[in-house]
């Protein structure tokens, strides 16, 4: 089934498309008391499909984007997640029951491990939504972040429409909130050696520190109320802190804190004095960055979704893993200042100097001398940038490629690592999250083992007197499962079986569709509102085409001789209130990147259409 219409049409023509939406199929149903949901079961309310994957960073924004919309119209609005899974760990239903538990989704959520439902609505990224009308009608659909303002005048025009036509029914919806669980711990994040001899670790789901003994079960004290918030103070609140970076002694007396924390969901990085426990912020705004000024007072800067700090002397602060635009940061305490250290905003595996590398959802950071060795989660990658600001790549095939291979590095494959830990020698441990290891890389050698495996998402370690201590996020403590010697495992590769785009052969027209919802317009009054960029894996793959530009419309020339690649396409459209009289009109940026993954073939289509906001050929 495809929809067909010009970009420029407004909001109520596109509604008499009239296009039946498919019907929601899946393993299972969670948040619903154990009740399998129908389409027809939400007649009468407006449906909006969240479609996401729980290892997108891009896809946990949206799932804090849309809990206002969600409240604003808890009568009349019904959310579904629709779990399509990337890599081979999210496919595990116990898996996906722990990240609705550990990103508080609170809506009904259907578990699409072999992608039926996405591919009945022809979804193509990572986060793409979709609105359905009362009467069982898609009417909208938009990918990537920064579109609630679009969907609350959507949804607004929908009940109108229907409460006007009776169709409408208010009332509770389907979701059921699972019992709540109690544990010391829940989804710790990361863990530092404090210079009290005592390990001090993000408690995400708590909202919280929680600073532990050295056995890493006796609390010393906790550290947050543990609420979701961003107050300052000796009663601070946190949303879902990770990374934790210990200063240098002499660096921690000039600022007047010890440690610097990633508050991950609040965009900010907060400073916390182990003597007194008291909780400043040190750098970000509490919005998140989607356009503008990377560089400049710390306290100015929008940052996204920080999941890893730590201090690098080489580069004289504090590295952050910005996992939300796939870049590295780089916070000055003494300067108070932050700016970028290296990355695009493209989301790949491209290796050279700082400023020119691709990342892809940086999740790890360990600094060594020279070096500061990274995990990026979504490409599967352990890399390092060194002193000299050069990007390397010892593991890690791309943003398609995964599994659990031991032997030389250029060989050997990893699932989502989100840690990495300098040991002895210069060897370096990988929390390999979705495989359940511990992974060891030795610099000398080239080769790559595992040490310990049957561990619960492991998202971090640390050394306590030359033993490694592991974050088990999953089971909600700290663990040491590392036995001496490591063993092979020879493993398997996978690839994502999310299917390719097909194009032709030859020159083909990409599209990024976004049609402004009504009252708004594209705002062209500082430049041009439209950007796209577009890269290749490999570069080879397109002959013309590649580069940056303001249309969102390009012609590609896709070079001979290739049959497979992925397009990385990165896109932003900004659009304002349509009203001449309102003197401060209200202006927002949508953004979306795609990783595409295509097959050419002689005869296929010429047009490849990406969906930002609105209705084309999306289904």
């Amino acid at each position: 089934m495809r929809v067909v219409l010009d970009r420029d049409v407004t909001t109520a023509q596109r509604r008499r498309a009239r296009v039946r939406a498919p019907e929601l199929v899946g393993r299972g149903w969670l948040n619903t008391g154990g009740r399998d949901i129908r389409l027809a079961d939400l007649r009468g309310k407006v449906v909006l499909l969240d479609f996401w994957s729980f290892c997108c960073i891009n896809c946990l924004h949206v799932l804090d984007e849309l809990r206002p919309l969600e409240a604003e119209f808890a009568d009349v609005l019904v959310t579904v997640g629709v779990h399509s899974p990337k890599f081979a760990h999210e496919a595990e239903a116990a898996a996906l029951e722990a990240a609705v538990e550990r990103y508080e989704v609170e809506h009904p959520v259907l578990d699409d491990p072999e992608l039926t439902t996405w591919q009945d609505y022809a979804v193509k990224a990572w986060p793409t939504l979709v609105l359905v009308d009362p009467e069982g009608y898609v009417v909208h659909v938009a990918s990537g972040e920064g579109h609630l303002d679009a969907l609350r005048q959507i949804v607004s025009e929908i009940v109108a429409e229907h409460d006007a036509k009776g169709t409408l029914h208010r009332g509770d919806g389907p979701y059921v909130a699972p019992p709540p669980r109690e544990t010391e711990l829940r989804f710790p994040a990361k863990a530092v050696l404090t210079g009290n001899d005592t390990l001090l670790v993000s408690d995400s789901a708590h909202h919280g520190l929680v600073e532990l003994d050295l056995d890493g079960e006796t609390v010393v004290r906790r550290i947050g109320t543990g609420e979701r918030g961003r107050r300052d103070g000796l009663e601070p609140t946190f949303s879902e802190p990770a990374g934790i970076a210990l200063l240098p002694d002499d660096v921690a007396a000039e600022v007047g804190y010890h440690a610097v924390v990633a508050d991950t969901v609040n965009h900010l990085l907060r400073g916390l004095n182990l003597d007194t426990g008291e909780v400043t912020t040190v750098a970000g705004t509490g919005e998140q960055w989607r356009d503008g000024d990377t560089d400049g007072p710390a306290e100015a800067i929008d940052l996204t979704s920080p999941w890893d700090v730590t201090w690098w002397e080489p580069a004289g602060g504090v590295v952050i893993a910005m996992a939300g635009n796939h870049t590295l940061g780089l916070f000055k305490p003494r300067e108070r200042r932050v700016e970028r250290l290296a990355g695009t905003t493209v989301e790949g595996l491209h290796d050279g100097p700082a400023a020119e590398a691709f990342f892809a959802q940086t999740s790890g950071l360990a600094a060594d001398g020279d070096r500061l060795w990274l995990v990026d989660s979504e490409t599967s990658a352990l890399r390092r940038l060194d002193a000299d600001r050069t990007v390397r790549t010892v593991i890690g095939k791309g943003l398609f490629d995964f599994g659990h291979r031991d032997g030389q590095a250029d060989q050997a494959l990893l699932q989502h690592p989100l840690g990495v830990t300098v040991l002895p020698g210069g060897q370096v441990a990988i929390a390999d999250t979705y495989n359940g290891a511990i992974r060891r890389y030795d610099p000398a050698t080239g080769e790559v083992s595992t040490l310990a495996t049957d561990i619960a998402e492991p998202s971090d370690a640390v050394l306590v007197d030359g033993e490694l201590v592991v974050v088990a996020s999953a089971a909600h403590r700290l663990e040491r499962p590392v036995a001496p010697g490591a063993k092979l495992v020879s493993g398997q590769a996978h690839q994502v079986r999310r299917p390719p785009s097909v194009i032709a052969s030859g020159e083909v027209e990409l599209a990024v569709v976004f049609t402004p919802p009504t009252g708004q317009k594209l705002d062209d009054r500082f430049g041009p509102s439209t950007r796209l960029e577009i890269t290749s894996s490999p570069p080879e793959l397109l002959a013309s085409g590649a580069g940056v530009g303001t249309d969102l419309v390009r012609v590609l020339h896709v070079a001979e001789g290739f049959t497979e690649g992925v397009l990385h396409v990165v896109a932003q459209a900004a659009s304002c209130t349509d009203d001449p009289s309102v003197e401060h009109p209200v202006c927002k940026l949508a953004r979306q990147d795609w990783g595409v993954p295509i097959r050419v073939v002689k005869d296929g289509p010429r047009r490849l259409p990406l969906m930002m906001g609105g209705l084309d050929e999306a289904i």
